[in-house]
């Protein structure tokens, strides 16, 4: 090589580092306000996590503490369901699914919270208690009554009563049109959440419980000429409450005659008029318990005039909400961050012309038991108590002003013309773990609020940068400059999918990595369904985690983007699930070891839930113990693998060391009862399990060989492992899904479960079985792109794996649409579902990150996967399996440098195209290698 190379080679990698710190600057910025949820901009210090709307006049802050949940600690487990195992299997092997299910739903389902009396309750709402006189009345007094907007699909709950279940009572009136004299007609509500009793001119016409339409039948004697009223009864026990109407909004409630159309007769979408009758109805029986929302605080400005230069910004690389306006020629900032620290939401108010700051501070929660004080020092307290659950907490607001006055009127504290302003926003619950709930909610408040005493807001400010920094700085990433990169974010997600915009993909990788930080420190709880963000009481799928792609999902970036420390809360779960598991195994499958079904939440639940046809599905455990596994290859910690990981691991192996049984047909061993989950209900020997449980079994083995122990284990399941049902190819060519080859080429289901050996797993590899792999990416174009967000992430992971980077990034392209009535991701950039869960934003990530490096076939592939779109850029930090961490750069789709920094010294062996290499690496030493992977 000539010398001229050699130090132009040099140049390159000397200037990885530099180039790449000067990345496209790392924000998502906006020209307006948050108009709900999805539009405002999280912030999170993994305990304590906040949604910023950033209105000028009125500023919202809705804030979560991660341990606030229903429930309470409880036995979760049917006794003695092994019983019924035998049977459940035997019935699986005679082809008689049905009856499977049945019996399955009946004696092996987990156990359910303590039910309320709804008889009672029900009784005494007929009866009008709480009420003054019969609202069902045609002459009834309702003048007094609040109004309301009908139909409401989505529940009450968005049109005004937001934490409201128990009894209402609506009225409204329709005018009989001339020709409808002597007929019949119909009421049609369709759907009402859950029951209802409805009057017309006083004399009830129909009662349902339950999702059946309404569509009434109001006899023509009842009917008056001209006004005619209607009131209704609804008895709401849980979720969504109210008369929902028709989900297509096109379609409308009203009365017409018998034989007629809703477009011939009386449009009833309108205002009703309504009242509240009972707000405590009769508690609903859960299988597991729901993430709740703590609070709002709501900042009231006074009038400013016309506002100009307004621009709200998420700063990734500080993790601070920005907030800026000019108002009569005045300068407003508004800073706001969750401080690990000091355990804080922090808010900082100025402006540029002194005594401009006045506004009015109030805290409130959606919870019923909620109550606000006022303290010493300018500070309010906000105390809640979870309904139908054993815990409480307590928020804590306290200003502190430059200048100007603060006082507290009633419940609120007013600042009148201070110079600047700042606000610590504090919470606590009397959770301490799954087992104990007897803590002080006001501690971690006073602890907080003690630690910030004599800091300024510089200080504190640099702490929490300086603390953030120490994860978020370990990886950069550059994928070139774009012409939209001046768009404000929404504007840019609008065009990404009919744009060139690679710089887009690099601010989603780390706008992953940021939520991550902030939903998953290290102490924390691990991030649930939606990071630690939630604003309702009745959270889609309880908020909560659902093991059987989910949870994992959330921590696939934690080693390739450099996040490892992040993984700790999962950890920490996996040992709480293991304890509660092993009852799970010993009562529902007479096993040892530990099992773990589709869901959990704060409370380690680990039985089935829901319905037996995709409740009873057994690999959580197994699937869990890859990411114990995966620590350990990133990492090469063998005191985590020694101390942690191997006995969580060891536990899930002994239980299906225990639980496989033989197929009567094939002598396989199988697992069941299980299912691929979510589609197509309970088998005999779902695809997936047998990968999972394959890899489990291999990892355990090798694992025990490094640590040299439990000879007799490795043995026992290195035979049993040749045994297990192998991945098969179907006739057409596709990897099948079940034992028996009956996939549905026509389904478009979002989980693609059969492909876990694919990824996240190497189960199924291109150096171990090409043709494998070929039967995976059929079954995968099967399937089609479409599908809700996580499962357009775990796609992209997929096809990185297949090394189709521009199969990949049209995925990309649609998780990173706006996301109307389906998948995408909302203004905010949080991934839909929809709705939103945050699951796609960190499975989306990876997923980016696997196209430029592959480390789980025993090898370092270099840039298997990169689309044409990306066709130059540069990563520092991206981890590889062995512990080593790498540094790339690329132009015109070709490697230019490559730095390879060893943490644990040992072989490398890199790939890139069709060229591998060896190094013999030593602990702490950085190898630089050209683009044809020489040597410098």
């Amino acid at each position: 090589m000539k010398v001229e190379s050699i130090i132009l080679i040099a140049t390159l990698l000397c200037t990885i580092k530099v180039s790449v710190a000067q990345q496209a600057k790392q924000e998502l910025w906006y020209k307006q306000s948050a108009e709900k949820w999805t539009d405002a901009l999280p912030i999170g210090n993994g305990r304590i996590g906040a949604m910023i709307y950033s209105g000028v006049t009125h500023d919202h802050i809705q804030f979560n503490e991660e341990t606030l949940w229903t429930g309470k600690p409880r036995n979760y487990n049917r006794k003695g369901a092994y019983k019924y195992l035998p049977e459940i299997r035997k019935l699986l092997f005679e082809g008689k699914q049905k009856e499977a299910e049945a019996l399955a739903q009946k004696e092996l389902m987990g156990l359910q919270s303590e039910a309320g009396d709804r008889k009672a309750w029900v009784a005494e709402m007929k009866k009008g208690k709480g009420m003054t006189g019969n609202p069902a009345s045609a002459n009834y007094d309702d003048k007094l009554w609040k109004t309301i907007a009908v139909p409401a699909y989505e529940g009450w709950e968005t049109v005004g009563l937001a934490n409201v279940d128990g009894s209402v009572w609506f009225r409204t009136t329709f005018d009989v049109a001339p020709g409808w004299a002597g007929k019949d007609l119909v009421l049609d509500l369709n759907k009402i959440f859950d029951q209802d009793f409805t009057y017309v001119n006083g004399q009830l016409v129909g009662n349902t419980d339950g999702p059946d339409a309404r569509r009434y039948t109001v006899p023509s004697k009842l009917i008056k000429p001209g006004k005619n009223v209607i009131a209704i009864q609804v008895l709401n026990y849980y979720d969504r409450g109210g008369i929902g109407g028709y989900k297509d909004t096109s379609k409308k409630i009203g009365v017409y005659p018998v034989g007629a159309t809703i477009e011939q007769g009386v449009s009833l979408v309108k205002t009703w008029k309504y009242k509240i009758q009972d707000q405590n109805p009769p508690a609903v029986p859960q299988y597991q318990a729901s993430y709740q929302p703590f609070g709002d605080l709501n900042l009231q400005f006074a009038q400013q005039g016309s506002i100009s230069k307004y621009k709200r910004s998420l700063d990734l690389a500080t993790a601070t909400v920005r907030t800026a306006y000019q108002a009569n020629g005045v300068n407003f900032i508004r800073e706001y961050f969750a401080s690990q620290p000091n355990q804080a939401i922090v808010i900082n108010l100025t402006a540029d012309r002194k005594k401009s700051i006045s506004f009015t501070a109030v805290l409130s929660s959606l919870h019923q038991k909620s109550v606000v004080k006022v303290l010493p020092n300018n500070t309010l307290s906000l105390t809640v108590n979870v309904k139908d659950g054993v815990l409480r907490g307590e928020s804590r607001l306290t200003i502190q002003v430059k200048n100007g006055s603060i006082k507290t009127i009633g419940e609120k504290v007013q600042v009148i013309n201070a110079d600047e302003a700042r606000l610590y926003l504090t919470a606590g619950t009397n959770f301490i773990n799954a087992q104990n709930v007897s803590g002080d909610p006001a501690k971690a408040n006073i602890q907080a609020l003690t630690s910030l005493t004599g800091k300024s807001y510089a200080e504190v400010k640099k702490n929490h940068v300086q603390e953030y920094q120490a994860y978020y700085n370990k990886f950069k990433v550059n994928f070139g400059a774009s012409e939209n990169e001046i768009l404000p974010t929404d504007e840019r997600l609008v065009k990404f999918a009919t744009s060139n915009d690679p710089a887009f993909a690099a601010l989603y990788i780390q706008y992953g990595r940021y939520l991550l930080i902030s939903s998953s420190r290290p102490g924390t709880q691990p991030a649930n369904l939606q990071g630690i963000w939630n604003d309702l009481l009745t959270p889609p799928w309880g908020s909560k985690y659902t093991t059987n792609i989910n949870m994992e999902m959330n921590y696939w970036p934690t080693e390739i983007l450099n996040l490892s420390p992040l993984n700790e809360p999962l950890v920490k779960k996996i040992e709480g699930l293991a304890k509660a598991g092993a009852e799970t195994a010993r009562e529902y499958y007479d096993a040892p070891g530990w099992i773990l079904h589709h869901n959990t939440d704060i409370w380690n639940a680990t039985a089935p839930i829901n319905a037996s046809n995709h409740g009873i599905w057994v690999s959580g455990a197994a699937w869990l113990s890859q990411h114990l596994w995966e620590h350990y290859a990133f990492s090469q910690d063998k005191k985590f693998l020694s101390e942690e990981a191997y006995p969580l691991m060891k536990g899930a192996a002994l239980f299906f060391d225990a639980f496989l049984v033989n197929d009567p047909k094939t002598g396989w061993l199988i697992s069941t009862p299980s299912n691929s989950p979510e589609n197509g209900g309970l088998v005999a020997g779902p695809t997936m399990d047998h990968q999972i449980i394959r890899t489990l079994f291999k990892n355990c083995i090798a694992a025990a060989d490094i640590l040299g122990v439990d000879r007799e284990l490795r043995n026992s399941l290195a035979v049993k492992l040749k045994l297990i049902a192998p991945n098969q190819i179907g006739k057409y060519g596709q990897l099948q899904e079940w034992l028996e080859d009956k996939d549905d080429t026509t389904n478009k289901h979002r989980h693609v479960s059969h492909l876990w050996g694919v990824f996240p797993g190497n189960d199924i590899t291109w150096s171990q079985d090409e043709k494998m792999m070929n039967a995976a990416k059929q079954s995968l174009l099967y399937r089609g792109d479409e599908a809700t967000g996580w499962s357009l992430a775990w796609k992209i992971n997929f096809w990185a794996r297949f090394k189709d980077g521009d199969h990949a990034m049209e995925l990309v392209k649609m998780l990173l649409k706006p996301a109307k009535s389906g998948a995408g991701s909302y203004v905010n950039l949080f991934d839909a579902h929809p709705p939103f869960q945050i699951d796609g934003n960190f499975g989306g990530a990876a997923g980016i990150a696997e196209m430029i490096v592959q480390s789980h076939q025993g090898f370092i592939d270099i840039l298997p996967a990169l689309p044409t779109e990306i066709p130059q850029g540069e990563i520092s930090g991206l981890q590889a399996r062995g512990g080593f961490e790498l540094d790339i750069k690329w132009k015109d789709g070709k490697l230019e440098a490559l730095e390879v920094n060893s943490n644990a010294g040992g072989t490398c062996l890199i790939r890139y195209k069709n060229q591998t290499i060896s190094i013999s690496t030593q602990p702490g030493e950085v190898y630089k290698l050209s683009g044809d992977l020489k040597t410098l």
